[in-house]
């Protein structure tokens, strides 16, 4: 899989994802017990098995949205996304972290979100970035050889909560670590995950064709 498909990839299967979001879902209150007992070496391994690296693993708190597990995964080639979703409105917030940077030199030619070659503003606030384009905006924060961002539809989430949701970005504990985590498999893989973009006919390939809509 190509980076570019990697990148596309959650924003395509989101609206699937979150159709079944009511029992896979965690948040304010569903955490593990902190009592429990984690192991952080088999907890970093889960992270590996999803492709992304232990150490770009990033939560957020966003007080009316709930993290959907469905949506946890690689983003790029070992970075992390996960999709935070209002229950109310329907309105969505990913969070992503990959290696690079954002600097006032390039801010404007990088694109918002999975959106390229569209006219992108940029404006410093505080230690972020904000960018714009005209769908979707979103905070950005670099550092370290590391850009995190936060991103949602313009007209669904206003600037206000995506400041806040930005600014509640860390590294995950223990215990939100492995609330944030896909439910372990049982026994190893050994059967490949169903695609729903494959014909049943043909050679297999993905179904690429795009609709009368575009």
């Amino acid at each position: 899989m190509t980076r570019t498909a990697r990148l596309l990839l959650p924003a395509l299967l989101l609206p699937v994802l979150l159709a079944g979001c009511g029992t896979e879902k965690a948040g304010p209150g569903t955490r593990p017990s902190t009592s429990a007992a984690y192991d952080r070496a088999e907890l970093d391994a889960r992270v590996r098995s999803t492709g992304s690296a232990p150490e770009l693993v990033r939560v957020t708190d966003v007080p009316g949205f709930t993290l959907a597990l469905q949506s946890v995964g690689v983003y790029g080639d070992d970075g992390f996304s996960a999709v935070y979703w209002s229950e109310k409105t329907g309105a969505q917030i990913r969070l992503s972290v990959d290696r690079g940077t954002v600097t006032a030199a390039d801010c404007a030619r990088q694109p918002v979100g999975d959106v390229a070659d569209e006219p992108v503003t940029c404006a410093r606030d505080g230690a972020a970035w904000y960018r714009k384009g005209p769908a979707q905006h979103e905070y950005a924060v670099a550092g370290k050889g590391i850009v995190v961002k936060v991103t949602a539809d313009v007209a669904a989430v206003d600037r206000r909560v995506l400041r806040a949701a930005a600014k509640a970005v860390h590294r995950p504990d223990d215990a939100e670590l492995a609330a944030a985590l896909p439910p372990e498999r049982s026994g190893a893989a050994t059967e490949p995950v169903e695609r729903g973009d494959l014909p049943s006919e043909g050679d297999g390939a993905p179904n690429n064709e795009v609709g009368t809509s575009g």
